[in-house]
C-alpha cells in the first residue's frame, strides 16, 4: 500500500496492518476499483465513512461493496479503516509529542477511550505503552 509519508494528517504509516488488495479474486473488486477504494480511505480515514461512501466510489451498492472488499482485502471495510488509523496513530505517538487525546482525534477514533480500546484489542498494547516503547527502541 503506498503511502504519502510527508502528508501526516492525510496519510497512514507505513508499518503495513492494512493489506494488499488480492489480484481480482472470485466475487471481489476490480483491480481498478480495489486501487480507487484503496486511494479513497488512504485519503479520507481521518473522518467519518459510511459505507455507502466506500461502495460509491466502486459503483457497487452497500451490500455488494461489502462482500467484495472483504474477499479483496481480506476483512472488512471498517476493519480495514481501524487498521489505517491505528497506523497513522502508532507513528505519530513515535514522532511526535502530541497529547494521546489529540493523536486520537487527529486519527480520526471519537475519544481517546476508543482510541485506547481499539488499540489495546488489535495491538495488544495502550497508546502510553506504545509511545514508551518507541522511545526505548529510539534510546539504545
Amino acid at each position: 500500500m503506498r503511502r504519502r509519508e510527508d502528508d501526516p494528517a492525510g496519510s497512514a504509516s507505513g508499518a503495513g496492518s492494512a493489506q494488499e488488495p488480492a489480484l481480482q479474486p472470485k466475487g471481489g473488486l476490480s483491480v481498478r476499483g480495489a486501487r480507487k477504494v484503496q486511494e479513497f480511505l488512504d485519503e479520507n480515514f481521518t473522518r467519518k465513512l459510511a459505507l455507502a461512501d466506500m461502495a460509491a466510489v466502486c459503483g457497487l451498492s452497500p451490500y455488494h461493496f461489502m462482500r467484495a472488499f472483504s474477499r479483496t482485502f481480506g476483512m472488512p471495510p471498517h476493519q480495514y479503516v481501524i487498521d489505517l488509523r491505528l497506523d497513522f496513530a502508532e507513528r505519530l505517538l513515535a514522532e511526535s509529542r502530541m497529547t494521546i487525546a489529540d493523536i486520537a482525534h487527529l486519527a480520526g477514533f471519537s475519544s481517546q477511550s476508543h482510541f485506547t480500546t481499539l488499540m489495546k484489542k488489535y495491538r495488544q498494547t495502550t497508546p502510553l505503552q506504545a509511545r514508551v516503547g518507541k522511545l526505548n527502541s529510539k534510546v539504545r
